[in-house]
């Protein structure tokens, strides 16, 4: 839940981008699970196997970095699993689907995903993800740490929404939304800046400090926002649509 706050030292900090980030793997064909762990371990990375949604909730704690998980799985499928975990853990979680449709990324956005990877895909292109949301989760830790010793921050608003950077919350009308971090960050850097136009580049390269792979990404993160602040997707309140050049909130 974002709004949740968390508080770490400087050297709670340090050490966590000392040591080795722990990553979850999860996916129900053993072949698949062996090729990521040997792909992940080359790379410095700590990995837990599961082959279930089941396993994986049985496995999860408070001691890993990263979940990556296999959508189709037996006994507890990826998304339910993926959504169980948002409850209770706020580090980046990656779903590999061989299913390419928006539908579907919005079933895993919506289940707390922060990036998806559609079955087959290239070793490079995963590391680059994973490293990707690492930095980025590594990053947000080490802005609490320096939200918590500096003076408070000034709320951000629009109409009756209001954005809290020091408590990562977000409320309408005093009631709490639940926003993903990358929501969250999205709708962070709307409200930071009233009036801008963002194409979808753009925010690509704020939100995920990296270059726009395509666009369904940012559409279905900017689909599933709307729908979590109530917004109208034909005549939206909050964030709206300038045709062929990104979005904008008055």
């Amino acid at each position: 839940m974002i709004a949740t706050m968390f508080y770490f030292t400087f050297q709670e900090v340090s050490s966590m981008s000392e040591k080795k980030n722990k990553i979850l793997v999860a996916d129900d064909e053993k072949e698949i699970r062996d090729i990521l762990k040997l792909l992940l371990s080359s790379e410095g990375y700590e990995v837990t196997l599961a082959c279930d949604g089941q396993e994986v909730l049985d496995l999860a704690d408070d001691s890993f970095d990263m979940f990556i998980l296999d959508v189709n799985m037996p006994k507890i499928s990826g998304f339910s699993a993926g959504a169980k975990l948002r409850e209770k853990y706020f580090v980046p979680m990656i779903f590999l689907t061989a299913y390419a449709g928006e539908s579907d990324k919005a079933m895993g956005f919506a289940a707390g995903a922060d990036d998806y990877l559609t079955k087959p895909f290239s070793n490079a292109e995963l590391l680059m993800r994973v490293k990707a949301q690492l930095r980025r989760s590594q990053q947000y830790q080490a802005q609490m740490v320096q939200q918590s010793t500096s003076a408070p921050s000034t709320a951000l608003t629009l109409y009756d929404l209001t954005l809290d950077p020091d408590s990562q919350s977000v409320s309408k009308n005093g009631e709490v939304i639940i926003l993903t971090h990358t929501e969250f960050k999205i709708l962070e850097l709307f409200l930071s800046h009233h009036k801008k136009i963002f194409s979808i580049d753009n925010i690509y390269q704020s939100v995920w400090e990296d270059n726009a792979v395509g666009d369904s990404t940012v559409m279905v993160h900017i689909k599933n926002l709307r729908k979590k602040l109530g917004d109208s997707t034909k005549n939206p309140k909050y964030i709206k649509t300038a045709w062929g050049k990104g979005y904008y909130v008055d």
